[in-house]
């Protein structure tokens, strides 16, 4: 189909396609053409990676603003929303207004009124909805991307809900539903009362096989001579025979350790297919790397990274993620060794792709288990980008003749596996029942049950007898921690209930914080740490060999410090109660102003891992705070204290001149022990105090007092005053490593790396 064929696009389309160098459609997006995506029509597109579905996606968002409406954009991870936002900026050049919402689960998203599109995560739709945002009932369109992620036990009930409460709000509603090609697309499609395209057409070609001894075995019988020599495992051999061809390689293992450990080897392979160029360039991105944290896990990232190598994991801070994405796309980087966090849809494609591992560890078995078809086709999808790469290869790994046929058995010839609704866990069910009734979309038990017949669960189950099972345990454990009122078959959700669904916290940690703080007097920072780290919406630290006993003791000897009653050694939940305050003396150690690296260390976690645990608990501490408000207790100032210390990561004293913008933990410290202790004495501090006390950084200088308000803050002929001692202030070694006063810095400085956080 010529791009000039499709009907009631915006006039400037057609043109701006062919800019991009798009003259026809590919046959998918032919088809959802045919099939009313232009027009409003609702549509499952089950077609591989790199088979042009956001292209589908902005033909029906583009059409519904056309016709006066607004669209909406669910995605899965905060990562793609902002990848989206910027592709769909190309079109504010014709008048659209994009806007993207990720974060703050207490607000409306007011501002996102008269937007024509929108990009948001399925948690942000979510609490909008929750919190009554009232643009949603202009909306006309909303896709959702990777909607097989429904079959997720963590993100996928919130995104089936929302859709049936988008469905629900507004019965007119385009619903577009994009995926790789999943097992059951005609679930879906009928889910969604949707017309379907479910195609396996690529672009380039994808030849999956498995590599085994010294050849490549693909799926239609022909073998590639891949030999590996005597100092090379498989997957070196396989990348330095990509480079050889001037390809790039992702590899996918099962842990961080094992990736970090893959980079490294694989650095030494391409090290030798990279020029000089490259090298100087990769050299300005390895300085980039060391300069997000002062930790191992970023020299050791830098490090690899300067030979042509990386590796990618949750544990990385969000800007290491980026670097690592930006210099792989752009062919910088050769290899990148990753957990499947990056098959998650971030746009990183690759010549070939390597399965190294295809069992991973399962703690509800105890073992390791294969993967699934799903995730592994998945991962595969990221082999061959189109207009850069002649074919995408996607290869897995064998050590014997009969793991040889084993994985073309289990995954090259498989079909991904159906996707399969995890709504009717209670944990799942417990939030969303809650806000169901407090926004309003169901005010009884049985308009509660109607309203969840409209989900993916409902259709995928026949009867309603465990549907109404869990319902019914779920209404009485609300009711009885006051988030409900029952009268007969009614329902309401009380003061307090409305509160919890607002602040998007799972009731079962509303009732831990209420029961907490209910007795609180002059609750300490560790004390409100651990409140919120044994909460469900944290996940905790894991307890490593020898840290029971470690954390029995430190929980005897802080007993004081810490919110409600303690559990005996002796209670299941004992273990638990430890994990939370092990999880809470890591947030001490970063609001004590303890180095990063010191951190990393002592835990056995990545920076990555730091800042999520620190905006979990931000989020927590802020709604410990609301409910606090609520229930009228004194100590909302306590938990604003703890809040802020663990959003920027100082003592009490650096509060104020840490919230500068542009200052943060480690130049606070220097500008305090540099007299300069508050906002008010930053904006009329001698500059050349400022300038020695953030080491000679004039840029960084300059840029700081302009935030804090200094009537001249450039620094032009200003020198640093030699007076100003840079000992001991906060420098690459920190100032504050030893802790408070409350701290012991004899602790154990290591611990068993914590190699599975949640999501790899």
């Amino acid at each position: 189909m010529d791009v000039a064929d499709i009907p009631s696009v915006p006039e400037w389309l057609p043109d701006h396609l062919r800019e991009d160098g798009i003259e026809s459609l590919y046959p998918p997006q032919a088809e959802a053409v045919e099939n009313g995506v232009t027009e409003g029509e609702n549509l499952v597109a089950a077609v591989p990676t790199a088979s042009g579905k956001t292209l589908i996606a902005a033909l029906a968002m583009l059409a519904s603003v056309e016709r006066d409406g607004t669209a909406l954009y669910i995605v899965p991870l905060r990562a793609l929303a902002s990848e989206k936002q910027e592709e769909f900026a190309e079109f504010e050049a014709y008048g659209l207004d994009v806007g993207v919402s990720t974060g703050n689960y207490e607000s409306d998203g007011g501002w996102l009124a008269g937007k024509d599109i929108i990009v948001a995560t399925s948690e942000k739709v979510d609490s909008l909805v929750r919190n009554d945002a009232p643009w949603l009932d202009d909306l006309s369109c909303v896709v959702t991307d990777e909607v097989h992620l429904v079959d997720d036990g963590e993100r996928g009930p919130t995104l089936e809900v929302t859709l049936a409460k988008l469905r629900s709000l507004n019965p007119d509603l385009q619903t577009v539903a994009l995926s790789a090609t999943i097992g059951n697309a005609e679930e879906l499609a009928d889910w969604l009362d949707a017309a379907l395209v479910d195609s396996d057409w690529r672009p380039i070609d994808l030849k999956k096989g498995v590599h085994y001894g010294n050849a490549l075995h693909l799926e239609d019988g022909s073998q590639t001579q891949i030999s590996v020599r005597q100092n090379e495992d498989q997957p070196a051999a396989i990348v330095r025979d990509t480079l050889a061809d001037d390809g790039s390689t992702l590899v996918f293992v099962n842990s961080r350790r094992n990736a970090e450990a893959a980079a490294r080897r694989l650095a030494t392979t391409t090290e030798a297919g990279i020029d000089d160029e490259e090298r100087d360039r990769l050299a300005d991105i390895a300085a980039e790397i060391r300069d997000v944290s002062d930790t191992e896990t970023s020299e050791d990232l830098a490090a690899a990274v300067e030979q042509g190598a990386a590796f990618h994991h949750a544990g990385l801070a969000r800007d290491h993620r980026s670097l690592v994405e930006d210099a792989f796309r752009n062919r910088l980087v050769k290899v990148v060794c990753a957990t499947p966090t990056l098959a998650a849809g971030v746009n990183t494609p690759s010549r070939r792709v390597v399965v190294r591992d295809w069992r991973r560890y399962d703690g509800s078995t105890g073992g390791m288990q294969p993967l699934s078809v799903l995730e592994v086709h998945q991962m595969m999808g990221r082999a061959g980008r189109p207009g850069r790469d002649p074919y995408g290869e996607a290869v897995l790994v064998a050590s014997s003749h009969d793991e040889l046929d084993e994985l073309f058995d289990r995954y090259v010839w498989a079909d991904p596996e159906p996707v399969r609704s995890k709504l009717a866990a209670e944990p799942a069910l417990r939030t969303h029942i809650l806000a169901t009734v407090a926004s309003g979309f169901a005010s009884s038990r049985s308009g509660l049950l109607d309203f969840l017949e409209g989900t993916l669960y409902a259709q995928q189950t026949s009867g309603r007898d465990r549907l109404e099972s869990v319902t019914d345990d779920v209404i009485a454990y609300l009711e009885r921690n006051g988030f409900l009122e029952r009268d007969a078959d009614g329902l309401t959700a009380t003061n307090l209930g409305h509160t919890v669904s607002r602040l998007y916290l799972d009731p079962m940690s509303a009732a831990e914080l209420l029961d907490g703080l209910d007795d609180a007097t002059d609750p300490t920072a560790l004390g409100l740490y651990h409140l919120v780290s044994r909460t469900p919406d944290m996940y905790e630290l894991y307890l490593r060999s020898g840290d029971e006993e470690e954390y029995t003791m430190l929980a005897y000897e802080r007993e004081e410090k810490l919110l409600g009653a303690a559990p005996s050694e002796f209670e299941e939940r004992f273990e638990d109660w430890l994990s939370a305050l092990k999880t809470a003396r890591l947030l001490e150690d970063w609001a004590d102003e303890v180095d990063e690296d010191k951190i990393t260390d002592r835990y056995g976690v990545g920076p990555g891992d730091i800042r999520g645990k620190v905006e979990t608990a931000q989020w927590l501490l802020g709604a410990a705070e609301s409910l606090a408000s609520e229930r009228q207790l004194d100590v909302a100032g306590a938990i604003r204290e703890a809040r802020i210390r663990a959003e920027h990561g100082v003592r009490a004293e650096l509060v104020e001149l840490a919230s500068v913008r542009g200052v943060g933990r480690k130049r606070a410290r220097r500008l305090f022990a540099a007299g300069i202790e508050t906002p008010a004495d930053l904006r009329d501090a001698d500059k050349s105090t400022v300038l020695a006390a953030l080491r000679g950084r004039r840029k960084t200088a300059e840029n700081i007092l302009e935030n804090a308000g200094h009537r001249d803050p450039s620094m032009d002929g200003v020198e640093p005053d030699e007076s100003v001692s840079y000992d001991g202030i906060g420098g690459d070694d920190s100032s504050a490593a030893g802790g408070s006063g409350e701290q012991a810095e004899d602790r154990q400085a290591k611990s068993d790396n914590q190699a599975n956080l949640g999501d790899f």
